[in-house]
């Protein structure tokens, strides 16, 4: 069962953030420990002890003046849950992060970027559509593609469950994240890219 589930209860919203940090999902007991669901593991992983913020369309949680949230909307609407709440806080795209799966890198690998294209990713869409810009900052977690001779394809790969739990990725994941709002996306490469 995820933090924000279980935890979900209203709390005032803070004044002002600095950082926004959000983790794509697809809401629902169904798509829980699904591949397309790493960045909803991040960000519960980030959040696990933190009072929620429940709002309407999302749901976040605020610690040092980083919001951790999470879209209640399907992964291919996130960006009109998630460009409000940036909007409310005047958040600059260089201070929105975004956690996702990544078809194009192997199992458990983290990356860090900022700008670029969505690479076909239905939730990064919607963000870009939502917020005018692709300069947010991504954290993408390496799911992998299905092997050719699979058969299978990429809707139910990326909405099949994991195998077993990333949980080296998820906490890699989780430090980049630290790392980004900390020291700044370069540093943060130069430190996770080694590790992963």
């Amino acid at each position: 069962m995820n933090f924000f589930r279980r935890f979900k209860r209203a709390n005032p919203a803070p004044e002002s953030i600095d950082w926004l940090v959000v983790g794509l999902g697809n809401p629902g007991t169904e798509y829980e420990r699904t591949r397309h669901n790493v960045g909803y593991l991040v960000v519960d992983a980030l959040a696990k002890s933190l009072p929620v913020i429940a709002g309407r369309d999302y749901s976040f949680a605020v610690k040092d003046g980083v919001a951790y949230a999470r879209a209640h909307t399907y992964m291919n609407e996130s960006g009109k849950a998630i460009a409000p709440l940036a909007a409310r806080y005047k958040l600059p795209p260089e201070r929105i992060v975004i956690v996702h799966d990544e078809l194009d890198l192997p199992p458990g690998k983290v990356r860090l970027k900022q700008g670029g294209n969505e690479n076909g990713h239905n939730g990064l869409k919607s963000l870009t559509q939502e917020l005018g810009t692709r300069d947010y900052v991504r954290v993408r977690v390496g799911i992998g593609r299905p092997p050719k001779a699979s058969g299978i394809a990429i809707p139910d790969w990326v909405l099949a469950e994991f195998t077993t739990t990333p949980t080296d990725a998820i906490a890699l994941a989780a430090d980049a994240v630290h790392a980004i709002t900390s020291t700044g996306l370069a540093q943060a490469q130069n430190e996770i890219h080694p590790r992963s």
